[in-house]
């Protein structure tokens, strides 16, 4: 019998690959990237038409080692690398390092970790897609210039341990100018009138806008405005003008991509693009989900056709996608991009809880909502709207009604639409009788842009073309890890580090952080994926600017002091104030006075919440394998503690320290028992 081994990436697959494929094939992981540039050196031989220099990467060799030996027992060899750029280009290296040239080597992709997928794949090797392998060597390239020749100059002008990043310096010029904005902004006044009415005898009571005067449709922007429209109506009497009956349709979603399941992960389950794109990976590497790294919303036939006989028979054939009913293609060829979605529908979230861990099985039920949603019908709602007149006063009211659910049924998203004023849509017509109960006037100021969360500025780099699927994660993590922005409430704002940053960035290396210019190298290097443009090529046009903007750079730029933020703690040596430092475990405190004071002392950061046992500050700290908890500052001489994080609001049955848990409040001392729900403010 034929000896067949079969290479993966992850040694999460191997056992279940083994099992799916039986005693005819070895499975073996590469664990990620075998071969790497130097971490020592440029790596890159600028005088010899930028060849890379690509060595064995620290720690492989035993798996290098263990891959040869059966290699020469292999009489195939099959390269089942991730589905993407970064998966071909794995293969090419394993090619290479393996030195297979003289052996029968194919390559596989699956999107799903399943027997049929899997299977399928065997059936269909093709060879190692080059094009593909060029384009992730010509990023890989790209981005070790602007590392390698930009971050020395950081590390030298400013301070050690500083990067610059051809996509992370772009995403921080991106939070930087919105915070420009923000700075800059000044809020204008704006007033709104609403009218408290009813319609017919005994009905509930609707609000209707104020729209137009007697001079056309306007914004209410004083208060003597307001007071002159309110005297005007006083005593009015309203009467409908205009009365308009329509239906709306709400669009079903489209499945999930990498940045659209990063976005709605942060606003539904509050996860980080981090945290989202670790879970994901574990479930599919378990076999629950299809591929994670997508910017594609299509489905493969053979998964259409699934959700198509799960969705008539759990809801019948009314809440099928018109398009949708795709039927069963034998070819089942496996396609690198789909949409995240799972591997079988009938598996639901139900059936899975008890078997997954938390974390995974919101994500899963997430995935497999939005799923069965984009195979399923549009939601349809019956709408109203109206104007009413009173002394030449317009106001304007509008009402809507589902009529049909349609995908609703098992999905609604962070923005859905909320039926309103639905009783209004039975016999309201231009005779009906209104009533006038009250109006209110409310003053108002426009509000700056917001800050940017990790889920809105995912979005954004998506939009401008910035970076792609598997880097918007990465990207996020080093800026924050860099300290180059806070992260406070899901909100990112930029450090004095990051604003020192971007400064030199945009003064020095201007195409680096242009928007349009990154977007446009996007555009070239997905060319190159395509086989249309040569890799070589944009590497030549870009280093010599980017070689003569540094030594520009490292001749005329200034050295720039950052100053170390200052804490209220007082060094109990000689009485300064000491400042925040951070070091490999995070952030402590030392004496700006050293050399001559080298004291220090652990950080800890405060809660807002005084210590319910001695009055001191309650700080977050870590237990010696580094999960956190919440203490006094004051510990040992105070034993208080509590694992979840506790808030200033009392106990109102006991007096007693409240924590949070979740979206609820909890009180410490289980005795007591009392629940409540967290405030929006909080």
């Amino acid at each position: 019998m034929a000896k067949n081994l079969v290479i993966v990436e992850s040694p999460a697959k191997v056992k279940t690959i083994k099992k799916f494929l039986g005693t005819n094939y070895e499975v073996l992981a590469s664990n990620g990237h075998v071969r790497d540039l130097p971490k020592s050196t440029l790596g890159i031989d600028v005088e010899h038409d930028y060849e890379p220099k690509y060595i064995t990467i620290r720690g492989k060799g035993d798996v290098l080692a263990k891959l040869r030996k059966e290699v020469k027992k292999a009489d195939n060899i099959y390269l089942a690398t991730d589905p993407d750029r970064e998966g071909e280009a794995i293969s090419w290296h394993l090619y290479e390092a393996l030195k297979l040239g003289e052996k029968k080597v194919h390559r596989i992709t699956f999107n799903e970790i399943t027997k049929n997928a899997v299977k399928e794949s065997l059936k269909h090797p093709r060879d190692i897609d080059m094009d593909l392998v060029d384009a992730q060597q010509a990023r890989r390239i790209l981005d070790r210039m602007v590392g390698y020749r930009i971050s020395p100059l950081l590390w030298a002008k400013i301070k050690r341990g500083l990067s610059a990043g051809r996509v992370q310096s772009v995403a921080l010029r991106i939070i930087c100018d919105r915070e420009d904005e923000i700075a800059a902004f000044i809020p204008k006044e704006y007033w709104t009138l609403e009218a408290i009415l009813k319609a017919g005898s005994g009905k509930k009571n609707f609000t209707a806008s104020f729209y137009s005067d007697e001079n056309g449709k306007k914004t209410i922007d004083s208060k003597a405005e307001a007071d002159r429209i309110e005297a005007l109506l006083q005593g009015a009497e309203f009467a409908i003008q205009e009365v308009k009956h329509g239906e709306r349709t709400r669009k079903t979603p489209l499945p999930f991509t990498t940045s659209t399941l990063q976005q709605e992960a942060s606003k539904a389950l509050n996860y980080s693009t981090q945290k989202t794109m670790r879970t994901a990976q574990s479930l599919y590497e378990d076999g629950y989900i299809s591929y994670l790294r997508t910017d594609s919303t299509r489905v493969s036939e053979e998964a259409a056709a699934m959700a198509h006989d799960y969705i008539v028979a759990q809801f019948g054939e009314s809440y099928l996608k018109a398009e949708g009913a795709a039927k069963k293609d034998d070819k089942k060829i496996q396609d690198a991009h789909e949409a995240i979605r799972p591997t079988d529908i009938s598996k639901t979230p139900e059936m899975l809880k008890a078997k997954l861990p938390r974390e995974q099985y919101r994500l899963y039920q997430l995935i497999w909502k939005r799923f069965a949603a984009s195979q399923m019908a549009p939601a349809v709602y019956d709408t109203l709207s109206m104007k009413l007149k009173a002394k030449g006063i317009t106001f304007s009211a509008s009402a809507s009604g589902i009529r049909f659910d349609g995908f609703m049924k098992v999905y609604t998203d962070t923005e859905n639409e909320k039926a309103e004023n639905s009783f209004l849509l039975k016999d309201v017509d231009e005779k009906t009788k209104i009533s006038f109960d009250s109006l209110e006037k409310k003053q108002h100021f426009t509000q700056p842009p917001a800050h940017y969360t990790e889920a809105s500025l995912v979005r954004a780099l998506e939009e401008l073309g910035i970076g792609r699927p598997s880097t918007y994660s990465p990207t996020i993590t080093t800026i924050l890890g860099r300290r180059y922005i806070l992260k406070e409430n899901k909100n990112l704002y930029v450090s004095e580090l990051g604003e020192v940053v971007n400064k030199v960035m945009k003064d020095e290396f201007p195409a680096i952080v242009d928007v349009k210019f990154t977007a446009t190298m996007e555009g070239l290097l997905d060319s190159v994926g395509e086989g249309s443009t040569n890799w070589r090529t944009i590497i030549s046009n870009f280093y010599p600017d980017l070689d003569e903007a540094v030594k520009h750079a490292e001749e005329e730029m200034s050295h720039i002091e950052i100053r170390d933020e200052e804490s209220d703690v007082e060094c109990e040596n000689c009485g300064r104030k000491m400042v925040i430092k951070y070091g490999p475990h995070g952030r402590f405190l030392a004496c700006p006075g050293f050399p001559e004071c080298r004291n220090t002392k652990p950080y800890y950061e405060k809660v807002g919440v005084a210590c319910p046992k001695c009055g001191k500050e309650v700080v977050i700290r870590m237990t010696k394998k580094g999960r956190r908890y919440y203490g006094c500052e004051n510990i040992p001489e105070c034993d208080f503690m509590v694992w979840n994080r506790p808030v200033k609001e009392k106990c109102p049955q006991c007096g007693g320290v409240m924590l949070r848990k979740g979206s609820k409040l909890v009180c410490a001392d289980e005795q007591c028992g009392y629940v409540g729900e967290v405030k929006e403010d909080e």
